[in-house]
């Protein structure tokens, strides 16, 4: 994805229980995360402990290689022997599951990576992390807040700017995004008629 859009590795503050992914709800300024999740385990598959996965990552080639991934609240190390694709549904093994109820063990359970382990992204691309907790400024000058939160809308994201004490939307668009600085931890915005109320 191109642009001012964030990446899809979802952020979770290693203190949450991973909830807040998914959904308008969007992400929430907090901590910076330690984990990002990459899919949610829905069941057993088979009889040799494969498990079907929603994915939440724009990089699921990562589910080709053996690895090391992270599972759960408590964030438990689990190794990653195989997956592959079946019929458009991917499926997972895990090294120590071996059997339909073993790996029933993991249903409805959040697979995570650590942040450090995210793949890199191009120039003008940005984990939903790495825009939560930026400070907004028009290209006038004008300080307008801290984005606080990012809500994927499907056509753009949008992201949710304290300003004032109100919510303040800003689409991700080139229109309004004019830059990002990550270093500065600062976003350029031009506001289009219309945006402030």
């Amino acid at each position: 994805m191109k642009g001012q859009i964030p990446v899809q590795d979802e952020p979770i503050p290693a203190e949450t229980d991973g909830q807040g992914v998914g959904g308008s709800e969007g992400r929430k300024a907090s901590e910076p995360p330690r984990y990002l999740a990459v899919a949610r385990i829905r069941r057993p598959w088979g009889v040799r402990g494969f498990v079907k996965i929603d994915v939440w990552t724009d990089f699921p080639e990562r589910f080709r290689r053996p690895g090391r991934f992270f599972v759960g609240e408590d964030y438990r190390p689990i190794w990653l022997e195989h997956g592959r694709i079946f019929k458009g549904q991917w499926l997972l093994k895990f090294a120590g599951y071996d059997t339909p109820e073993s790996s029933g063990e993991l249903r409805n359970q959040i697979l995570y990576i650590r942040v450090e382990d995210a793949a890199p992204l191009g120039e003008d691309e940005y984990y939903i992390h790495e825009i939560i907790g930026l400070e907004v400024w028009t290209d006038a000058g004008e300080r307008l807040g801290r984005v606080i939160e990012v809500i994927e809308t499907g056509a753009n994201d949008v992201y949710v700017v304290d300003w004032q004490g109100k919510p303040l939307l800003l689409p991700a668009i080139s229109q309004v995004i004019l830059s990002i600085d990550r270093q500065a931890r600062r976003m350029v915005v031009h506001l289009m008629e219309g945006l402030v109320p």
